[in-house]
């Protein structure tokens, strides 16, 4: 489903990516693990067609992701209608008057009518358990309530993929078990997630396996899991623990 080979990234001629090779089939939770800056979350960028690689090649079904395809509307609603992104800070993907439009908004770029619409919204809002403030300002919620809004927003769209960088980030101990459980039931589904985390006690319960960055930006391990998580010399080499 995603193939990345030889591919590096800079940003102002620092590198970001270097040399990732990387193989994600349809369905697989993959865990990306690693130090702040190795890299992360540029390649979960790349990912999502939001940054393209300096050199190499990045496939997503078969098919070469370029700026030229990019630059194509429909290729490109398409595309990001498969792969869907949570960011890191929902702040930075909540702009609308009020949940109910929050989620709306990507199937109504898609072109989708209204009665199509309103039916995605409310499943959406009922699969998070989120009815009860579709009428509120989304900078009014709560942290956790927000990046619930952030992932209804995504799957509002049906995608393929769920790219999701570090979303335990700033919650508390019961939403993270929330949102363990809910990834685990949409991975069972048939989703393809694919998540950047810090969080080395519960990854292994959301990922079969785990890619490793060191912090030369390169990939240093691609192991089941609970294998790469027993390697304890090779998370303090890298600067995880």
């Amino acid at each position: 489903m995603i193939d990345i080979k030889d591919v590096s990234y800079s940003y102002s001629g620092n590198n970001a990516l270097k040399n990732i090779n990387l193989h994600i089939k349809k369905g697989e939770a993959v865990a990306l693990l690693g130090a702040n800056g190795s890299g992360k979350s540029t390649l979960l960028k790349l990912i999502n067609g939001i940054i393209l690689p300096d050199s190499g090649i990045y496939k997503f079904n078969d098919e070469e992701i370029t700026h030229k395809k990019l630059q194509d509307i429909k290729f490109s609603k398409l595309f990001h209608q498969k792969i869907g992104f949570v960011f890191q800070n929902s702040d930075t993907q909540l702009f609308c008057a009020d949940v109910y439009d929050e989620i709306a908004f990507g199937p109504r770029q898609m072109g989708l009518d209204e009665i199509e619409v309103d039916k995605r919204v409310n499943d959406c809002l009922t699969l998070l358990s989120i009815s009860n403030f579709k009428n509120r300002q989304p900078y009014h919620l709560s942290g956790g309530e927000k990046r619930k809004v952030a992932i209804a927003c995504v799957l509002s769209l049906n995608p393929e993929v769920l790219v999701l960088d570090e979303p335990m980030n700033g919650l508390d101990p019961r939403t993270q078990r929330w949102l363990v459980d809910f990834l685990v039931k949409l991975n069972k589904a048939g989703k393809t997630l694919i998540i950047s985390t810090h969080n080395l006690d519960l990854v292994h319960e959301i990922a079969q396996r785990a890619v490793l960055f060191g912090e030369n930006h390169c990939i240093v391990s691609d192991l089941p899991t609970d294998k790469l998580l027993t390697d304890i010399e090779l998370l303090k080499k890298v600067n995880l623990v």
